[in-house]
Formats: structure tokens, sequence, C-alpha cells
């Protein structure tokens, strides 16, 4: 993609030869313990063709989308250095028209726009957009920084815990065919049930099943709200293509482009339904959470 601000006085030279690029940040050091001997480590795979591309051709084949999906796992440090690159790699393509956060509730978007406004940003970060603790600051915090500094507009993405809440107390059903297929929501169950180690009694699984699926039409109705090109960052499940957000982007009748990328762990397996792009990370030690509730 030709950038005019980095071609000088040879830009018609440069034209007749082909352009020049935008040139990309250093991609990141691994951080991760697991998997460095994997040969899929840094690989990015295009799933509709089955090329293995590079993070150049990666970020060209984004740049065409208005909305852009990132799932991540959540502990994984090289996922978040990541998803900072892609912010960056991206902003030096065009001008990024705002970052969407599951990890912000709505409460807190009053908060994110003051510190837009301000010149300076505050030294204790974390305590002016009240933080929540259960996501780590010091993994979210480079890339929140990042979009306050380079004024690229930070938005709320998620449901309040009120409203959590509400929704867990009186399901309501949610519209549109294709977040309401059954196989979706057979998988969804699934999944909830999974990622509570099967405790959950089978009569909270409905309510549960709501939140998440109320929780993915949030984050599509904010990124069709939110100024183009919009960039979520969000949990992997959310940001699937046959389970998440971009369903409930089909069901309000989304325009445009989207794309999702997946960010996964080596050994992890991404299907072509799943992700337009997989990206695969070194990995953290494997953890039996299931265990440690049941202790």
């Amino acid at each position: 993609m030709r950038h005019p601000r980095l071609c000088g006085p040879l830009l018609c030279l440069l034209l007749m030869l082909g352009g020049c690029q935008a040139s990309l940040p250093p991609l990141p050091e691994w951080q991760s313990t697991e998997g460095r001997d994997n040969a899929e480590l840094g690989q990015i795979h295009d799933l509709a063709s089955g090329q293995v591309i590079s993070p150049e051709q990666l970020v060209e084949r984004l740049t065409v989308a208005q909305q852009v999906l990132v799932g991540e796992k959540h502990d994984n440090p090289d996922h978040h250095a990541l998803q900072l690159w892609l912010l960056r790699a991206l902003q030096a393509h065009r001008k990024q028209g705002s970052l969407l956060l599951e990890m912000l509730q709505p409460e807190q978007q009053a908060r994110v726009d003051a510190l837009q406004a301000k010149a300076q940003l505050p030294h204790d970060l974390p305590k002016a957009l009240a933080w929540q603790a259960g996501w780590d600051w010091q993994l979210y915090g480079p890339i929140v920084r990042e979009a306050l500094q380079t004024h690229v507009p930070l938005l709320a993405a998620n449901l309040s815990t009120d409203e959590m809440r509400q929704v867990y107390r009186q399901p309501k059903p949610l519209p549109g065919a294709h977040s309401n297929a059954p196989a979706v929501k057979d998988a969804l169950l699934q999944q909830v049930k999974d990622g509570h180690c099967g405790l959950l009694p089978d009569s909270q699984l409905p309510a549960m099943l709501a939140v998440q699926q109320q929780r993915d039409r949030r984050m599509a109705e904010s990124m069709l709200a939110a100024p183009e090109p919009a960039l979520l960052l969000t949990g992997a499940y959310h940001a699937r293509k046959d389970l998440g957000v971009p369903l409930h982007l089909h069901d309000l009748g989304v325009k445009g482009v989207s794309k999702v990328l997946i960010l996964a762990e080596v050994g992890d397996t991404v299907e072509a339904g799943a992700a337009d792009f997989v990206w695969y990370t070194a990995a953290m030690p494997e953890q039996d959470y299931c265990a440690q509730l049941l202790k």
C-alpha cells in the first residue's frame, strides 16, 4: 500500500517502480515458554487458501476490512504483544478509526474519553480508568496507553456487570438466524459447560448461554457504531466466525468487509470456518484449572 508521507522527492520514480511500502514495526520477542521448538511457531495461516503468509501480507489483507476482530488467549503475553504490534502496523498503513476492548465496560467510557482529551496521561492510569483487576494490567496496559497516546478512539465493547446480571436473571432471546442456529447454540452450551469444569447445574446453562450471546451482540453493536476501520480485541471464542461476534454482525446486517484473526498457541488447531487467519505463538505452561477448582 502506498503511503505518500513515507515517499520523498523520488515519488514519481517510486510510483513507476511499483510504489513504496509503509514500514512495519519490528516483531516482538517470544515471552511464553512452551513450544519454542515447534515448527509452526510464528507461522500465519490464511485459512481460506491454506497458505502460510508473512506478517506484511497479513497486514495488507487486514487493511481492506472495515471490521477486524482479533481473538486472544487472555493470559498469554505474546498475544498482547502481537496485538500492540498489529495496532501499530495497521496504523502505519492507514489511520485507525477505533479500538474496541472486551475488557472495557460502558461505565468506564466517560473516564476513557476524559483521558483522550488530555495532553498528558496520569501516572496511575489503571486507577484513572477504574481498570478491573480481573484483566492483567501488565498485559493490557501497553495497548491502552498506545491508543490513548496516539489518539485512536478507545471504546468499551462489553456489557456492564449490572447488564450481565440482568440478562442472567431474565434471559431474552436475540433476533437473528445466524446466532440462533441450533449448531451454534449447542456448541456454545458445551463451551460454557466445559469452561466451568462441568460444575454448573444444567438449570443454569441457558442463562449463562444468554449472557455469552448478549455479550457477543453488544460487541457487534459496538463495532457497527464505531468509527471505521474498527479493531476489536477479545477472547478467541468471542471472535470466532462460527460462534461469536461475526454471526451477530451478520444478523445486524453488516456491510463491508470483516476479517477475523485468531492468535493461537502452537499445538492448538483453528479450523477454516472459525477464522480468516491464525497466528501461532509460543504457549503458556499447561494448567489444570478444573483440578484447582475441585480441590
